[in-house]
């Protein structure tokens, strides 16, 4: 550091009062060792204890060679001690150490000749943790190379706030030599500077120890009198090792001419944040508006003051939109943000309506290029080009739109159309950093939207989730031979969330599950599959039904606006029983031999969803031969019928000698399943046979 002198952290340095140590022998805890003529210990500080691990009354009387050093460094070390006494000059270096306690350390020793008043001759030995050393002037080499080759201003005040010392920087800086600094404050050294709330900041420090990072200050300096800089400094508390203050240090920033880069690594820094706000805002819901609106909450204000998210009208009726080079593009506003840009608000498409641009606007460029199109400085002839008439033109240039920027949305390689971004308040132009911005957040927008266009086509995807969730071969247990079915609904509307499982058990228990979630499309098939799910987790832990219909009630109530109807049943072959319980569903019919087919009476219950009723089980004998029916309503609801009606002509076509139960499956839905009823249905028919094995 370019100054010492003689002004030092302490000011005035006659001695008053006791000065307090500094530390640097805590920082090192050197251990001090004492040796007779002989070599061995007379003198055993605390900190030889705490480095070799010996106590006092172990060590001294001892051989010091034999416990301070390691043994293969004995003869070594020997011969040292004795040119040592012989010769009176001192040796250092270092050995490693094999301490009591078996550990082995690196210790660096300084050994000298003592003699006493009555001519006795002794051996002083310090030794010191070699890491400690080394770290140590690693840190003081460090420090001072920083010190001096920083291009940042550095100077460190005692605690009267005067210069103690200054690095070659801030001489630079201030047009003033670091000896011309020692010993004066701030005020005195720098007279055009506004010194008032730096002082008072500094104190501030010295008082609390909380730093303050980037203070401001204005003026001139001897280094350059006529142009007024303004600076940003740091500052924070010195203390030494055993916590006394000793002054200041203030880190000084020319930033006169970074003013206008800090503005706009600012402005970097806010528009990350603004990714990772994008990331939880856009794209909340499937609503092609609301994903528009969001990606306009967004982009305003932190990266532009105006901004209108607009969609090509094909794209928007869901055909996908090519543009030749004297094409106009036809666009349907979708939303517009604007920052106290009232005139510019008006010049922008409303929302929902559709508008021709020329081929020759920029926003037609956009699109049918793929590409962004970025006008840094904003020109009377880029205004027609940008608005969608001269009227809108004119109230751009009202508002003062100085930059602009359109990037296009695109999903899976299709442009679905543009983000259209003005600047009126905010005094930069658009750059490449705004351009990534925009970019991400059009692709993050982009992938929601289509996401909403293809919604519409969700019937397909929808049905094909629901059957690969269904098993399409029900397995055979030891005690059941199981058919099933599903049939989609045949009418234009979208499938439902019906569905069966069979589900294998320990002992040769079967659950047999039907359930349908109430609603259509792909958030009925979902919901129908995180429900099956459940189902068969739950099944593995062997659960009474009623107790897992309570747990399913509970999942299906975290579920958005999901109610489902299901039967529960768990068949054990040796007890020859079914335990089933309802949730809402239609009863199963029982088939017995020589008995007509019944519908089972079982407490109702609730729908799954509706919270709040406990569920409750019931136990029907099922023998081998009998047969279980189980159906959504689907199967037997119409519009025109009554729905015991229905169900009567279900028993009927159930009546009658056994059957093979894929002919019986095909028989129901052939007979039943009306082609215009808009409901889909699942079918399971079980047939209870005797176990294999105890």
């Amino acid at each position: 550091m370019s100054a010492a002198g003689s002004a030092g952290f302490g000011g005035d340095t006659s001695p008053r009062e006791p000065v307090r140590p500094s530390g640097l022998l805590d920082v090192l805890n050197v251990a001090s060792v004492v040796l007779d003529t002989e070599g061995r210990i007379v003198l055993w500080s605390p900190q030889a204890e705490e480095l070799f691990g010996y106590t006092a009354p172990e060590a001294l009387g001892q051989y010091a060679a034999r416990i301070m050093v390691h043994e293969r460094h004995l003869d070594l070390v020997v011969k040292l001690f004795a040119d040592v006494m012989k010769t009176g000059q001192s040796w250092a270096g270092a050995f490693p150490i094999r301490r009591k306690d078996g550990g082995t350390r690196l210790v660096e020793f300084r050994n000298m000749r003592l003699l006493d008043d009555r001519g006795d001759v002794y051996a002083l030995g310090l030794a010191v943790d070699r890491s400690t050393v080394r770290r140590l002037e690693h840190d003081v080499a460090l420090s001072t190379r920083v010190i001096r080759q920083s291009p940042i201003g550095l100077a460190v005040l005692d605690t009267d706030l005067r210069y103690v010392s200054v690095n070659p920087s801030l001489e630079n800086m201030n047009g003033m030599t670091a000896e011309e600094h020692l010993g004066r404050t701030v005020r005195e050294v720098l007279p055009l500077v506004d010194a008032a709330p730096l002082e008072e900041a500094a104190r501030r420090v010295l008082a609390t120890g909380r730093p303050i990072v980037g203070q401001p200050a204005t003026g001139r300096t001897p280094a350059d009198p006529d142009e007024e800089h303004t600076w940003s400094l740091s500052l924070y508390r010195l203390e030494d090792a055993v916590g006394a203050v000793l002054g200041l240090a203030v880190s000084v920033v020319d930033v006169t001419e970074q003013h206008r880069a800090g503005v706009e690594a600012e402005a970097a820094r806010r528009r990350l944040a603004a990714v990772a706000d994008a990331s939880a805002r856009i794209g909340t819901t499937l609503e092609l508006d609301r994903t528009a609106h969001e990606l306009a909450d967004v982009a305003v204000p932190d990266l532009a003051d105006i901004a209108a998210v607009d969609l090509l009208e094909a794209v928007v009726k869901g055909r996908r939109s090519t543009l030749g080079p004297a094409e106009p593009a036809v666009i349907r506003a979708l939303a517009v943000q604007a920052n106290d840009a009232p005139d510019a608000l008006r010049a922008a498409d409303p929302p929902g309506q559709v508008a021709r641009y020329g081929p020759d606007r920029l926003v037609t460029e956009c699109v049918r290029t793929a590409r962004p199109v970025l006008v840094e400085r904003v020109t009377e002839e880029d205004l027609p080009r940008i608005a969608r008439s001269p009227e809108a033109a004119e109230l751009l240039r009202r508002a003062g739109v100085h930059s602009y920027l359109a990037v296009p949305l695109i999903a899976r390689g299709e442009v679905l159309g543009a983000l259209d971004l003005k600047r009126t308040g905010n005094p930069l132009p658009f750059g490449e950093d705004d351009l990534l911005l925009a970019r991400e957040l059009a692709v993050r927008a982009a992938v929601q939207i289509d996401n909403a266009r293809w919604y519409q086509n969700a019937r397909d995807t929808a049905l094909t989730l629901q059957r690969s969730l269904l098993p399409s071969h029900p397995p055979v247990t030891g005690g059941l031979e199981v058919a099933s079915r599903y049939q989609p609904a045949e009418a234009t509307s979208e499938v439902g969330g019906d569905w069966f499982d069979v589900i294998e058990l320990e002992d040769c228990k079967t659950a047999l599950v039907v359930g349908d979630v109430m609603g259509s499309g792909i958030a009925a098939a979902a919901s129908m599959g995180r429900l099956r799910t459940a189902t068969n987790t739950l099944a593995a832990l062997d659960l009474d039904p009623a107790f897992l219909l309570g747990h399913l009630d509970r999942t299906t109530a975290g579920l958005d606006q999901a109610i489902a109807t299901c039967l529960y049943a768990v068949h054990d072959p040796h007890r020859r029983q079914c335990l089933i319980a309802n949730a809402g569903h239609l009863p199963p019919v029982r088939l017995r031999a020589g008995r007509p087919p019944e519908l089972l009476d079982l407490p109702t219950g609730v729908p799954l969803g509706v919270g709040g009723v406990a569920f409750s089980t019931t136990t029907v004998d099922l023998e081998p031969g009998d047969r279980l029916v189980f159906y959504t309503d689907g199967l037997v609801e119409t519009r025109r019928h009554p729905l015991d009606e229905r169900l009567d002509a279900l028993l009927a076509l159930l009546e009658g000698p056994d059957r093979p139960l894929e002919e019986v499956c095909d028989l129901l839905l052939r007979t039943l399943h009306e082609p215009e009823n808009s409901d889909d249905v699942a079918l399971l028919i079980a047939r209870a046979t005797t176990p294999d094995g105890p």
